[in-house]
């Protein structure tokens, strides 16, 4: 089952479920007014972002990994005989390098809605910090990497929100290798 899916019956099932476990009635649930909103949000991120991105969060695996110097952000198209996705990917993920080493954080700020943890930080050390464009077999990426301790904390105060908000599922821990 993809994302957006498992987040539609996600979101359905807490509605139905909504306070310690009893089925109840969407006029009743006192979380009901918190559900609609967490749902409206999400579905505004995967339209922003699938617009800005260029390409559909439905047909590519994004990830969003920390390291201890940094992180990546990582997207393989789901369908690897789709070399039209694949090239409209790794263009992103090129301008995304670009953009995030001039200190330009704006299109995380539009797909997102608000001010990205960690970016004012990022823009500030913006000279601290590589973003370099990789090419994968199969995607592409964005590797992050610092030796400094400020922009490292911001680095992953920034991945650690993109996993949150795009849902992706990736680990909110550093991981023991950077591949």
């Amino acid at each position: 089952m993809n994302q957006y899916k498992l987040f539609v019956f996600g979101s359905l099932t807490a509605l139905a479920t909504c306070a310690f476990g009893q089925t109840m009635d969407p006029a009743t649930c006192p979380m009901h007014s918190q559900h609609m909103k967490d749902a409206q949000h999400y579905m505004g991120v995967d339209k922003r972002g699938d617009q800005a991105m260029g390409f559909s969060h439905v047909d590519n695996s994004h990830h969003f990994l920390l390291f201890k110097d940094g992180g990546a952000i990582q997207v393989v198209p789901k369908n690897l005989k789709d070399a039209a996705n694949l090239k409209v990917v790794r263009q992103h993920l090129k301008m995304i390098a670009d953009m995030f080493a001039s200190g330009n954080f704006d299109l995380p700020m539009f797909i997102h809605d608000t001010t990205v943890p960690g970016t004012q930080t990022m823009k500030r050390l913006k000279s601290d910090i590589t973003y370099q464009y990789q090419e994968l077999p199969n995607g592409a990426e964005v590797r992050m990497q610092t030796q400094n301790p400020q922009a490292l904390q911001a680095i992953h105060n920034f991945m650690r929100f993109q996993i949150k908000d795009h849902r992706t599922g990736d680990p909110l821990t550093i991981a023991a290798t950077d591949h």
